[in-house]
């Protein structure tokens, strides 16, 4: 499964991690998955709830449908975001890494329901890091996975 794959990579780079996700989805996965508090399904949802639920400053999100991202990729993304508000791979917003100073911009395009995490990225500063492109390939059907 996706979701324990990434789970898995996220455990391998850092010591703390959390899932977060749509309590309403029900999921049967080995591990919590803390609610976004949105009915929104957009990453700057998702990535504003981890900013908001993470004991940490930081936040290095990565989608569970790019199960080739490697644990030493994340780690990179974390030691980019020092000293910016964001670190994210050449293609875009994710995987990425994200610190709570970017959390008051992610906020009000939400409120305002503009929902392109991308767009969020102009108002920030941000570091862009340098990836393989096959780690960043994204799964969006079952053939794909296949």
């Amino acid at each position: 499964m996706l979701a324990v794959r990434a789970l898995r990579i996220l455990t391998e780079a850092f010591e703390q991690v959390i899932a977060v996700g749509k309590a309403q989805d029900a999921l049967e996965l080995p591990f919590e998955v803390l609610d976004d508090g949105s009915e929104e399904r957009a990453a700057i949802v998702g990535v504003a709830a981890a900013l908001r639920l993470a004991a940490t400053r930081l936040c290095v999100v990565l989608p569970t449908d790019m199960p080739f991202v490697s644990a030493a990729l994340l780690r990179s993304l974390a030691e980019g975001a020092e000293g910016v508000d964001a670190a994210v791979v050449q293609t875009g917003p994710l995987p990425g890494a994200y610190r709570r100073s970017a959390l008051p911009v992610m906020e009000r395009r939400i409120a305002a329901g503009e929902f392109a995490l991308y767009r969020a990225l102009e108002e920030l500063e941000t570091k862009v890091v340098e990836a393989d492109l096959e780690q960043l390939r994204n799964l969006n059907t079952p053939v794909e996975l296949a």
